[in-house]
């Protein structure tokens, strides 16, 4: 099972209703459970199945904050950037390399804005839309739900 399909999956449980599903394969098995505040996804893949080491998380250098902009209370006029999976939320990289977009940079579609690990997989997340970033809604290297909101994005 892909990514892909297993985002799919997260997306239709998450709309169905259903409590719990689990999908047993050759080497391979998800859970996911799911109320109304979350969905729990649990994934087992035996060993032998592993293709690639994973890369260690870094924790030695910290990424730079963004510098604190308060967005206005009225957001019906910016586009938010949601999570199309859940998993880890990274602004760069790795900590050696620079973050992808700060509060005020203009992006325009397919400029990577995060990387959003999911079971060992590392995955951009491209911006849909052009505009300028004014609000980063997610910490460095803290988890994110799917459909959670990332950036706010005043349009251009």
């Amino acid at each position: 099972m892909d990514i892909k399909q297993i985002q799919d999956l997260i997306r239709f449980v998450s709309k169905s209703g259903v409590n719990e599903v689990s999908i047993e394969q050759e080497g391979f098995k998800i859970t996911i459970k799911t109320n109304q505040a979350q969905t729990i996804v649990n994934a087992t893949v035996p060993a032998e199945h592993h293709h690639a080491p994973a890369p260690a998380p870094a924790a030695a250098a910290p990424v730079a904050a963004a510098p604190a902009v308060e967005a206005p209370a009225d957001t019906s006029k910016y586009i938010t950037v949601r999570s199309p999976m859940i998993g880890t939320f990274y602004r760069s990289a790795s900590p050696e390399k620079p973050i992808f977009v700060n509060v005020g940079d203009e992006i325009k579609p397919g400029d990577v804005l995060c990387i959003i690990e999911a079971m060992k997989l590392f995955n951009e997340i491209e911006s849909e839309v052009s505009g300028r970033v004014v609000k980063i809604l997610s910490d460095n290297a803290s988890p994110v739900e799917y459909d959670q909101p990332l950036f706010l994005v005043e349009p251009l």
